[in-house]
């Protein structure tokens, strides 16, 4: 079997992208002061884009705090290896006031310091080990920490989201923004 060299995946811009892309990739500028590069890889997708544009859009008007909500991005980007989205989320992860500490716990795949957080990033990570068959068990304490069951549906519309972002950084070896590199990450387990 031969294997072929794999090209990089174009990265458009409001000007390059298709014409069903352009409106997304303006809004994304204006919310970020750039757009980021998985949404300029997306953007030769413009049903992905989209999607995941509006999935964005909606995960932030849950009922979840700016902690909570970058906690289940975290525990996703953690979870899916995405070297491309870990960085983004830490930025986003400080901008929600979260503890340095937390903030570095979620990069490490460690233990949050917030017994209801850390419910909340443990019912994340087992809810994608799991893929979806989590156990009763992981439900029950996932209840027990406060959340319910709206919570637990929001949490599938995070994961849909990182979903989303995670696999299409995967294939596309998104490089990562400029404003962001200096939040690189490499996930513990393959540092060498």
């Amino acid at each position: 079997m031969t294997v072929h060299a794999v090209k990089p995946f174009q990265i458009f811009n409001e000007k390059t992208a298709p014409e069903a892309s352009k409106n997304n990739l303006i809004s994304a500028k204006e919310a970020f002061g750039l757009i980021p590069n998985v949404e300029g890889v997306m953007a030769q997708a413009p049903t992905l884009l989209t999607s995941y544009m509006v999935g964005w859009d909606q995960f932030n008007q849950n009922s979840l705090s700016l902690k909570e909500k970058q906690v289940v991005y975290q525990a996703a980007n953690f979870e899916n290896n995405c070297e491309y989205c870990m960085p983004w989320h830490t930025l986003l992860a400080e901008q929600s006031g979260m503890s340095d500490d937390d903030v570095e716990a979620l990069r490490n795949g460690s233990p949050l310091s917030d017994i209801k957080l850390e419910a909340l990033r443990l019912f994340t990570r087992d809810f994608l080990r799991t893929r979806g068959s989590i156990e009763p068990y992981a439900l029950s304490a996932f209840f027990d920490a406060g959340y319910g069951e709206q919570q637990a549906l929001e949490v599938v519309l995070g994961l849909a989201v990182k979903t989303m972002s995670n696999y299409t950084n995967a294939i596309a070896q998104t490089p990562l923004d400029s404003v962001a590199k200096h939040k690189q990450w490499k996930k513990p387990s393959l540092r060498g």
